[in-house]
């Protein structure tokens, strides 16, 4: 849970005096007094050693072209770096100060700056703010905790919400899981819920809605922690680049999306009846990458990304929702972050992370929204490929040379989301985001699965014989054949990974082999036929697409059989 602290100041309660000393006014004049500031922080993060902050300023006073807010903390809280302000600390004493770009601050205007801090023992929130001298009183607004120290009933959000928790077993796929055979060898595994249409929040042909999966969460949890999992993916023209995962609404309707969809889920999120579960959000799959590499003058445009990047609503959409679910105490936002075989180039890397910075900055959104990344969703990307490295060359050329790599500066999950996670702080997000990856059908195991490097015959032979991803393109992302389960949901597996996930349940379809009429909104995508020959973002290559696949989330027993048959590690 956040801790906030508001602090108000009636403009006559308190003035500054020559010495800088607040001195109480007239204490009658307390009650019909304008507030002239408030000062709003918010301990977003915080783990044995340190936190991360977000204040807010409004100025209901003068305007200013300048402004500075000072603070003095009891304990030993020391600001190690800050973004959208000036900030220098003298022992116990803090000042923020503008910066050249945000100095102005009208009447009724607001400013947001964050920062980092370290700490040992105790976090108290400060007891008081001044802004350019005049002192601002505390007030808890009568609902909040009256101990600086107390964080609320939930305590403050956590590094990882992945760690010492149990994750959720949605009982939906698990009975799907159940019912096939061999099946229940992965039945307990936890899986993401999507909620991928407005009808989903309340549960579509009798299913589940939001609130039942929420409630058997409370079961589920006892009296440890637990983290469920849900997927925010309903944008305005979704998925501008893949017909079969097309959406109910239309390129214009972001106004639905945040009255019809977004802002019901925030509503049943911030009931205190759920205060207790640890909430994680990815943040609209498949959507924001698509404005770097599918836009403009590329050879993989499409008209309707270039729409979506002309009137925004994707960058809208995300920010508006992180802006909306991160409000919730115990939510964490984690942003789609595509994979290596999607913005591993160089074209596409900083990019990416540039765009990703802009929608979690719009619609009210603010960075300290933004709890981490998830990589490889609905993906197929092996996790760590341990026969060749970025590094290797073969007769006098790098493996970045050879057609599969083709030019990538990655060549698996792992060391992308890692990678990736370095550009994104470049980019100005916290440097305690998380990565999740998406381990749910990459790991390629099986009789085919390579025990060694390739032959050194050539740069594609070595790499071709040694990978284990074995797509015939790494731009295939369809109901791929000989694909298998990959590790394990678990929670720090490595350096900067929150958690191995299995975010898309396996055994849901990508989509349909062939067209199918539905009231979903969902298209037919050639990529799902096996029968396709391939465009420019596969290289003109053949799909690699399994037959038979039912609509995009539907079940589709002969996948999840072969998940399971080349599972690695193995079953």
């Amino acid at each position: 849970m956040s801790r906030t602290r508001t602090a108000m100041l009636a403009a006559l309660a308190l003035v500054a005096g020559a010495s800088g000393t607040a001195l109480a006014a007239d204490p009658g004049a307390v009650g019909t007094a304008a507030v002239p500031c408030t000062v709003d922080y918010k301990v977003q993060n915080q783990w044995d050693t340190g936190f991360t902050a977000a204040v807010t300023v409004t100025n209901q006073g003068a305007a200013k072209s300048s402004w500075a807010v000072k603070w003095s903390y009891a304990g030993n809280q020391k600001v190690t770096n800050g973004w959208n302000a000036k900030i220098s600390q003298s022992g116990a004493d803090v000042t923020a100060g503008n910066e050249t770009y945000n100095g102005t601050l009208a009447t009724g205007g607001s400013v947001s700056f964050g920062f980092q801090g370290s700490y040992s023992g105790t976090n108290a929130l400060p007891a008081a703010f001044t802004l350019d001298g005049v002192t601002c009183n505390v007030d808890d607004g009568g609902g909040g905790p009256t101990d600086p120290t107390d964080p609320g009933p939930t305590g403050p959000k956590v590094d990882n919400p992945y760690s010492g928790a149990k994750v959720y077993v949605n009982p939906e796929w698990s009975a799907k899981a159940a019912a096939e055979p061999g099946g229940s060898r992965i039945a307990g595994q936890p899986t993401g819920v999507w909620l991928d249409r407005i009808a989903a929040i309340n549960g579509v042909n009798g299913g589940m809605g939001l609130r039942d999966h929420l409630d058997e969460a409370l079961t589920q949890k006892g009296s440890g922690e637990l983290v469920v999992q849900l997927v925010i993916y309903n944008l305005p023209g979704r998925d501008c680049a893949a017909l079969a995962s097309n959406g109910e609404l239309g390129p214009t309707e972001l106004g639905r999306y945040r009255t019809e969809y977004i802002d019901p889920i925030a509503a049943i999120l911030a009931d205190p009846k759920y205060g207790s579960l640890r909430i994680v959000t990815t943040i609209e799959i498949d959507s924001l990458p698509n404005l770097v590499t599918n836009t403009g003058s590329r050879p993989t445009a499409t008209p309707q990304c270039d729409v979506m990047k002309a009137n925004g609503n994707y960058v809208k959409g995300v920010g508006y929702a992180l802006g909306k679910l991160g409000d919730v105490a115990n939510v964490y936002n984690y942003i789609d972050a595509g994979h290596h075989g999607w913005i591993g180039w160089d074209d596409n890397f900083a990019a990416s992370a540039t765009v990703m910075k802009e929608a979690a900055t719009s619609e009210g959104a603010t960075v300290n929204d933004v709890h981490g990344f998830i990589a490889n969703t609905a993906n197929y990307s092996a996790l760590k490929e341990n026969n060749f490295t970025i590094n290797d060359s073969v007769g006098g050329k790098s493996v970045r040379e050879s057609k599969w790599v083709d030019w990538n500066r990655y060549t698996d999950e792992l060391s992308f989301a890692q990678g990736f996670r370095s550009q994104l702080v470049t980019a100005g997000f916290n440097s305690g985001v998380g990565m999740l990856i998406d381990t749910s059908r990459n790991g390629w195991g099986g009789s085919a699965r390579p025990t060694g490097p390739g032959a050194t015959t050539d740069v594609d032979t070595y790499v071709n014989g040694g990978r284990y991803d074995r797509r015939i393109h790494v731009g295939n992302w369809c109901n791929q054949s000989g694909a298998g389960l990959g590790e394990r949901p678990q929670a720090s597996p490595a350096a900067g990974i929150d958690a191995y996930v299995w975010m898309k349940p396996p055994g849901e379809s990508d989509g349909s082999s062939s067209a199918i009429p539905n009231d979903e909104g969902k298209g037919f995508d050639r990529m799902c036929d096996p029968t396709y020959t391939g465009n420019p973002r596969n290289g003109n290559n053949l799909s690699g697409a399994l037959p038979g696949a039912p609509l995009s989330g539907h079940w589709f027993s002969a996948q999840f059989q072969q998940l399971m048959q080349n599972a690695y590690p193995a079953l």
